[in-house]
């Protein structure tokens, strides 16, 4: 069989490109979209299947706010694992080749489907179970840092803007595709007997199992005939080159170490699990110990030249340029991802309840509206990058997309206090869903504008270090929002988070204006 590892590329001969070049990248960029879009869809599931469990009566605790605590928690540790995930995967293309790293992180992506196909099937599953599978789906998030870097390799420098924009905006998609065809998909037998029994929605309390069947097991089974196939197009149809994978030896090889190195990024997000739900450490805690932890990993246990390589990368640890970018990048797609996450969950709370604590009947269904703001925070992010480039200054971009998320986040907080005390909270949805829609289009419009700031603010040298850093930690956005409105929601305060994201987006944007895009500030970005 013919190799599927390309010794010699050059995608800047343009002989070479339109001969040989542009075919093999352009199939291998088609089949990393889908792969991505799954990977990002089983990373955020749970944020439907935790609107799905409470309904349906799955009960960790019985203080109720302290359930919906811990079902925050699962898409919240899902977050957390995939983006501890992504540290070890901004060095997995150098060791284990393109084609080998995106079947592996593909074909993980099984681990969490087919467990939460068989744990949801049975409302005594204990919940350490959904845990360890809301863990594992945090292979689909540290997925997004080893696919771009791959892809990065196959393209010449004038289009690898937009072939990393495709592969970036469309895997971003698998968040909305998801929130929506979930709802679809757990509505009825899909998988037949195969697929296990559904579950009763409680209507009337007197007579149960007289409400309707819920596959709410489907959340899982849904993405695994995708995956397979998906899984055999990888292996199939994408490639190695050399160029961008000068370690790799064979593909065992290349397969193995990329394991391993994924290994010891699954040993940092145990031990953060562990502290966050066994000694219920503080998150402000075990978010800085999960990334030391998997630093120091890399650093003492990886092989020799990955080792060379993270030197390389603590460079970028002392320009502070690299820490304010860091901050700016959390507040784009950090809040993207983030809000994401939550979004179905605080719709059913803020909404669904009336404030005597009684269902509200006229509530919206989350599972009807939620995918849209992911898919507008996805759809503008291209539009962030280009406005940039058009006006020549993300920072311009960065500063109002900012102002946009300030405005967008304070009218949250200010619907979500009407709701809570109003006999109809309905009556606030329209403005709430509003203003939660230009929260992430803000997010996204700034996604694109940082990102395409970095190159411009720091050397060739530490540009890709700092790509790769920024995204890793603003992916903890998926850990720390769920999180944060957790614990609120358990105090019956949500409006308290926003008012924090809001100081945030605040401090982010003076330090915007004061670095970047004030008239003096020595940086044209």
């Amino acid at each position: 069989m013919k190799s599927a590892t390309i010794e010699n590329w050059n995608p800047e001969d343009p002989g070479f490109w339109e001969k040989t070049g542009k075919r093999i990248a352009t199939r291998n960029l088609w089949i990393s979209i889908p792969a991505l879009l799954l990977a990002f869809s089983v990373w955020m599931m749970w944020s439907i299947i935790i609107v799905q469990m409470e309904r349906l009566g799955f009960r960790f605790n019985s203080d109720p706010a302290a359930n919906k605590a811990m079902l925050y928690a699962l898409p919240a540790i899902a977050g957390l694992a995939g983006a501890t995930l992504r540290i070890p995967n901004s060095f997995l293309i150098a060791i284990g080749g393109g084609r080998n790293v995106i079947f592996i992180n593909t074909l993980l992506l099984l681990i969490p489907c087919i467990g939460a196909g068989l744990a949801l099937q049975d409302m005594h599953t204990p919940y350490m179970w959904f845990a360890f599978f809301a863990a594992t789906s945090g292979f689909g998030g540290g997925n997004f840092a080893s696919s771009m870097s791959n892809i990065n390799h196959f393209f010449p420098k004038k289009m690898a803007g937009t072939a990393l924009g495709l592969n970036a905006g469309l895997g971003n998609l698998g968040v909305s595709v998801m929130q929506w065809l979930l709802p679809v998909t757990m509505g009825f037998a899909l998988f037949g007997t195969l697929g296990g029994e559904g579950l009763h929605l409680p209507v009337d309390p007197v007579k149960p199992g007289s409400g309707a069947l819920v596959f709410i097991q489907n959340s899982g089974w849904t993405w695994v005939p995708l995956l397979i196939i998906l899984t055999v197009a990888v292996w199939f149809g994408m490639n190695n080159l050399k160029s961008g994978s000068p370690y790799l030896k064979s593909d065992l090889q290349g397969i193995l170490r990329s394991l391993y190195l994924v290994f010891l990024g699954v040993v940092a997000t145990a031990l953060g699990v562990y502290l966050l739900i066994f000694l219920k450490l503080s998150m402000w805690i075990v978010l800085p110990l999960a990334i030391i932890v998997a630093l120091a990993l890399l650093k003492f246990l990886a092989p020799g030249e990955i080792k060379g390589s993270l030197d390389n990368q603590f460079k970028i640890f002392s320009n502070k340029h690299n820490w304010i970018m860091t901050i700016l990048y959390v507040m784009t797609f950090g809040s993207f991802i983030g809000f994401a996450g939550a979004f179905p969950k605080l719709i059913q709370d803020v909404f669904g309840y009336l404030p005597n604590g009684d269902v509200n009947p006229n509530a919206p269904n989350p599972m009807a509206w939620a995918w849209i703001g992911p898919f507008l925070g996805a759809v503008i992010r291209p539009v962030g990058g280009w406005l940039s480039d058009k006006i020549n200054s993300g920072s311009k971009v960065t500063q109002w997309s900012t102002l946009l998320q300030i405005v967008a986040a304070s009218g949250v907080a200010w619907f979500i206090i009407q709701a809570r005390q109003s006999p109809s909270p309905e009556a606030y949805w329209l403005p709430f869903f509003i203003s939660f829609l230009l929260l992430f289009i803000g997010a996204g419009l700034g996604n694109g504008s940082t990102f395409r700031s970095i190159p411009y603010i720091f050397s060739k040298e530490l540009a890709g270090p700092v790509l790769g850093w920024t995204s890793a930690i603003a992916a903890y956005g998926a850990f720390i929002i769920p999180k944060v409105f957790g614990q609120q929601i358990q105090h019956k305060t949500p409006e308290y988070a926003m008012y924090g994201f809001t100081v945030y987006y605040i401090i982010c944007l003076v330090l915007n204006w004061w670095y970047y895009d004030r008239k003096n500030s020595g940086i044209k970005c």
